[in-house]
């Protein structure tokens, strides 16, 4: 009787004992719990911050290589400026391209921070480089096109192979002896000598004038017109187009003339200049 007293005291002891420690053990393995679950967030955080990482890395590479390419823009803009002979400062290749870089501080952890800031800063600098950059080629490109066409609108060389026998200015006249003055110069040449465009234009006659024989007169739309005289026959007709070195005619010794050759006329803004400067300038 007293032993089962006993017994029944010890078993009451022992279940309020388990009563009281419960809570704590509950409470131990929540915290188990959830520093195992910080545990595998960590993980998963340090998996993010390793896949950012590299794709930094990868865009850093990316943003080195553009910034190459800035570099070799610039070089063939300061080429194209030295080829187009435009003036000193017109374009302003020469000035230090944009560069950045990735400014990563010390420690596995601190790039992560200082990268993406940095990245930004950088892509912008090289963004704004790239756009002020196509701005100037544009201008260079547009320009040089304008100094191509007007160069091709300029009479430029000799229209037909041979010498100059008589100059521009005073002389005496091949007829008369008397002093006289000569619009243009004679360039002789076998008849049938092919007579070329020295500009591009257009024919605006192609005939028959008072003593210059069969001549044709190319319009160059920029001031200048151009007259071949005294040909044998004529090639081009009026209206047609021509460009550098095409055949309008060939040489003869048609209209008032001593011998085949060719009298060739330059005029600017409706007054005649001196040939000469303008053959000159193909040499």
């Amino acid at each position: 009787m007293a032993l089962a007293g006993f017994i029944g005291i010890a078993g009451v002891g022992a279940a309020v004992a388990l009563a009281v420690a419960s809570p704590k053990d509950r409470a131990l393995g929540d915290l188990s719990g959830l520093q195992a679950q910080v545990g595998g967030q960590n993980a998963q955080v340090a998996r993010i911050k390793r896949d950012a990482q590299r794709d930094l890395d990868a865009l850093a590479v990316k943003l080195g290589q553009l910034q190459a390419q800035s570099v070799r823009l610039n070089a063939l803009g300061e080429r194209l400026t030295q080829v187009g002979k435009l003036d000193d400062g017109e374009f302003n290749f020469d000035e230090e391209p944009g560069q950045g870089g990735l400014e990563v501080a010390n420690g596995p952890d601190a790039g992560a921070y200082a990268l993406p800031e940095s990245l930004g800063k950088s892509i912008d600098q090289l963004s704004g480089q790239f756009d002020a950059q196509q701005a100037q080629l544009e201008a260079l490109r547009d320009m040089l096109m304008d100094r191509s066409i007007e160069s091709s609108l300029r009479p430029t060389g000799m229209p037909v192979n041979g010498y100059i026998s008589s100059y521009f200015g005073g002389r005496p006249d091949p007829f008369s002896g008397h002093s006289a003055r000569h619009t243009g110069i004679d360039i002789a040449a076998p008849t049938g000598t092919p007579v070329t465009a020295v500009a591009e234009g257009m024919v605006t006659f192609a005939g028959q004038r008072s003593g210059y024989g069969d001549v044709i007169e190319i319009d160059h739309g920029n001031g200048y017109m151009t007259r071949y005289a005294h040909n044998s026959a004529l090639v081009a007709h009026p209206g047609q187009r021509v460009r550098v070195g095409d055949v309008i005619a060939k040489a003869g010794s048609t209209g008032r003339s001593t011998g085949s050759h060719v009298h060739f006329e330059v005029w600017y803004h409706d007054r005649v200049v001196n040939p000469l400067a303008f053959v000159k300038s193909h040499r």
